[in-house]
């Protein structure tokens, strides 16, 4: 079994979205759980992408082949599975009004994806009304909010603030893109904030746990 998961890690790493599949129906044929591949295979392999990038050895076209790879294993988990014991939690993810940076968006999106999240994408330049609305109607576990110009980032305590006035307490916020700091995160009332996209996976994951344990 350990040789499947070192396997699927790997592959996942490499971004080989076309051998994994099968990789993974072995593996599963074979005993291994979707809970084992997620957690032993999966979040390695997230994490391992992550320190690539960071050391400046893997690039943007890496990191997306990475997260095509993501999305492959959780789409053929799913079939072997219930989604709701597949899913860790709900996201709403988008960039704020006038923003139109979707690169960072979008591995954030993939990488929450391959850990496990069901991520729901506004896409760009989603209006405050429109982040409500959804979550009105969506009811995620989490918000997460991508502002990647110092001038659209000063919306986002906008939305934090629309949402909070719907009624939705109960949604974790998450912010996150080039300019914005943890400082920011903090002043503005957000529920957490990721750095990067490996931040932001570990964040959600953490804020997941925040709320299992209040119930």
């Amino acid at each position: 079994m350990g040789e499947f998961v070192t396997e699927i890690k790997q592959l996942v790493v490499e971004g080989e979205d076309d051998a994994v599949e099968g990789v993974v129906r072995e593996a599963i044929a074979g005993g291994v759980t979707p809970a084992e591949i997620i957690e032993k295979a999966l979040l390695p392999a997230i994490e391992e992408v992550g320190r690539l990038w960071a050391a400046g050895a893997y690039f943007i076209p890496d990191v997306i082949m990475s997260a095509d790879a993501f999305r492959c294993v959780m789409k053929t988990l799913a079939t072997n599975m219930q989604l709701a014991e597949l899913c860790v939690g709900k996201v709403v993810i988008g960039t704020v009004v006038g923003d139109l940076h979707d690169l960072g968006k979008n591995i954030v999106a993939a990488m929450l994806e391959g850990s496990g999240f069901r991520v729901i994408d506004l896409g760009v330049d989603v209006e405050t009304a429109a982040f409500v609305e959804r979550c009105l109607a969506i009811q995620p576990d989490i918000l997460a909010i991508g502002a990647y110009m110092s001038t659209t980032m000063l919306r986002i305590p906008e939305v934090i603030n629309a949402v909070r006035a719907a009624g939705l307490a109960q949604v974790k916020v998450m912010i996150g893109g080039a300019p914005v700091t943890r400082a920011f995160a903090d002043e503005v009332g957000a529920d957490g904030y990721g750095e990067d996209a490996l931040a932001a996976v570990k964040v959600a994951r953490s804020l997941m746990g925040v709320r299992k344990n209040d119930v």
